[in-house]
């Protein structure tokens, strides 16, 4: 087991990462100080993994909570949330109840913010079993859901007790899936580390073959990279917002074509690119640069070329972005491989940069 510790001043907490560890009790123990605890989760993972881990905790003698969520982005919203705390209520859950997500990105968000809400605020454990969510959303406190017109904007920030990161289950990850999370591991090598990102492009077979120990090493690395980001800023007021490098093009893709249209990592990537290409167009990087971004999206079976939303569609979306100030967009640019800033753009540039990384064609599901 590898662990790499999120040390904020108000709250650390680790993250293990490793084989096998949905069903070591002695993870979950130290952080269930109540007498109940609610397993939320989604419809296609409870019957794969509910059982191993209600095992796991069941020497603890806690009352179980069990809360099944629908599958899908497209349920990240006021409903479902509201759906949780119902059954939190009827279930007599009280301040000292533990929420443990056990999902993807959707079941940690939502749970994370149920956890923030309820009572004012109630603990929370992350159990990620994609791999996008255990080298991303699982780590930072970002809690949210989703509104029609924009991605996570409502939302609040609200750390863990500890991720629980079981490298065993992204055996059963679609292939889809799995490049979705090879998104979030190049953008972490492309923003702070050439070194990683050097590592990504040798490593590229293995980890599209999902090899189990340069899986463990990628996400024990990105997840290194996440965990220093983060602490420095924990309410991303300034070095954080680097994290969100492909995401201003990527969240106005999944908006605009319907969230769980394209997964989050397929925009995101697609969204690294869009930012490369501007950043080349605005002369911060060269186009060897720009070229070994693309080809390493490319290579781990990720969309390359936007879906043509029209460049007025894309800048009213990408307005609707928590960087955006007074209706100007900020993106998150590469300086070289390693290093990104944040730097505000003008409308031209952005068109500029569409026009030269939409796809005629719409894709409605890559690698589908």
């Amino acid at each position: 087991m590898l662990t790499v510790n999120v040390n904020f001043v108000s709250h650390a907490y680790p993250i293990h990462i490793g084989a096998g560890l949905l069903d070591r009790t002695e993870l979950f123990a130290p952080y269930l100080k109540g007498s109940s605890v609610a397993l939320i989760t989604n419809a296609t993972l409870e019957p794969l993994y509910a059982a191993r881990l209600k095992a796991a905790l069941a020497p603890l003698g806690k009352e179980l909570i069990q809360i099944v969520l629908p599958d899908g982005e497209a349920y990240k919203n006021w409903e479902t949330l509201n759906f949780i705390f119902t059954k939190l209520l009827e279930a007599h859950a009280d301040r000292k109840t533990t929420l443990i997500a056990l999902g993807g990105g959707v079941v940690g968000d939502i749970t994370g913010f149920a956890a923030a809400c309820y009572m004012r605020g109630v603990p929370f454990i992350q159990v990620p079993t994609t791999l996008l969510a255990q080298v991303d959303s699982s780590v930072g406190g970002k809690t949210g859901i989703n509104h029609p017109l924009g991605k996570n904007m409502i939302g609040a920030f609200h750390q863990p007790q500890v991720v629980i990161a079981d490298t065993a289950l992204l055996r059963t990850l679609p292939l889809r899936e799995l490049a979705a999370g090879l998104a979030e591991i190049i953008k972490a090598g492309a923003i702070a580390d050439a070194g990683f990102f050097d590592w990504i492009e040798t490593n590229i077979d293995a980890l599209n073959r999902g090899d189990e120990a340069a899986t463990a090493e990628a996400v024990h690395r990105a997840c290194g990279i996440k965990a220093q980001v983060v602490a420095a800023d924990e309410r991303e007021q300034g070095v954080r917002a680097l994290l969100n490098f492909g995401h201003t093009f990527g969240h106005a893709i999944e908006a605009g074509l319907g969230y769980g249209a394209w997964l989050h990592g397929e925009a995101v990537g697609c969204g690294m690119v869009m930012a490369a290409t501007l950043s080349q167009q605005l002369g911060l990087i060269d186009s060897v640069t720009q070229a070994r971004l693309k080809q390493l999206i490319a290579a781990a079976h990720l969309p390359t070329q936007a879906p043509p939303l029209g460049n007025e569609r894309y800048l009213d979306l990408m307005r609707v972005d928590k960087k955006a100030e007074a209706g100007q967009i900020n993106c998150i640019l590469l300086k070289r491989l390693g290093a990104a800033l944040v730097e505000r753009v003008a409308d031209h540039n952005l068109c500029a940069a569409l026009t030269a990384s939409v796809q005629p064609d719409a894709v409605v599901k890559p690698n589908a």
